[in-house]
């Protein structure tokens, strides 16, 4: 029986323009860290290390991956690194804000599938710190404590699309597929969960889809019809 939602971040629970997000992120990030690294060896250094990180299948966590491949391609100090790293979710993470804006139907379904007692998790590809995740939450007009389980790169071993993601929030959660939905708005990275026989949800409106292949989903729509489908789910308190 299906008891517990899993919620992309980034394009279902805050809906975002990527291309503006990325601008205005990379370029508070560039501004801080700037007399460490250019601008551009800064940009390219962290898309070649998240992608080293994306396609890790080892049992290491995102955030070990990430700091040691992007510390290979760097001339200064990791150490320094990782501390303003730390620093700029604390001080200028919040100018990405702008590229974002709450959706009242995913808050509405929220509070009603908690009505309904249903467990929520929060399943964003967990490429970013649990503080920077924690900020993107409270964009999108929620609260940390309101999701039992949420992914992150210094707790998380694998990424999307990589089926060994979902498997380990299955483990964590202690759910079996049946009993999970995931709710995304990316093709690849979301309704890969399938495989495992988890249900899924494909949000359109900031739909992310990067090949020909043919959509297959167990249901779609905009906010408004998850909304209505939420509406039609049994109460399983």
């Amino acid at each position: 029986m299906l008891n517990t939602i899993l919620f992309d971040l980034d394009g279902t629970l805050l809906p975002m323009d990527m291309d503006a997000f990325e601008k205005l992120y990379f370029g508070a990030m560039s501004a801080y860290l700037g007399d460490l690294i250019s601008p551009k060896d800064l940009v390219n250094n962290i898309w070649a290390s998240t992608k080293t990180m994306v396609s890790n299948l080892e049992y290491r966590t995102n955030e070990e991956v990430f700091m040691e491949d992007f510390n290979s391609r760097i001339t200064g100090n990791i150490d320094i690194y990782k501390e303003r790293f730390d620093k700029f979710y604390d001080t200028e993470f919040f100018k990405a804000k702008e590229a974002v804006q709450p959706n009242e139907f995913m808050r509405k379904s929220v509070d009603l599938l908690k009505a309904k007692g249903y467990e929520l998790i929060i399943a964003t590809n967990p490429l970013f710190p649990l503080k920077a995740i924690h900020h993107r939450i409270e964009w999108a007009g929620f609260k940390p404590s309101e999701f039992k389980y949420i992914t992150h790169y210094e707790k998380n071993h694998y990424c999307k699309p990589q089926v060994k993601y979902y498997e380990e929030i299955l483990s964590e959660i202690k759910r079996k597929p049946e009993e999970c939905m995931m709710v995304g708005n990316d093709v690849q990275e979301d309704l890969i969960a399938s495989e495992l026989g988890i249900k899924t949800f494909l949000i359109k409106d900031c739909l992310l889809h990067r090949t020909n292949e043919e959509i297959i989903s167990d249901y779609d729509g905009n906010y408004e019809d998850f909304y209505n489908f939420v509406e039609t789910l049994p109460s399983i308190k």
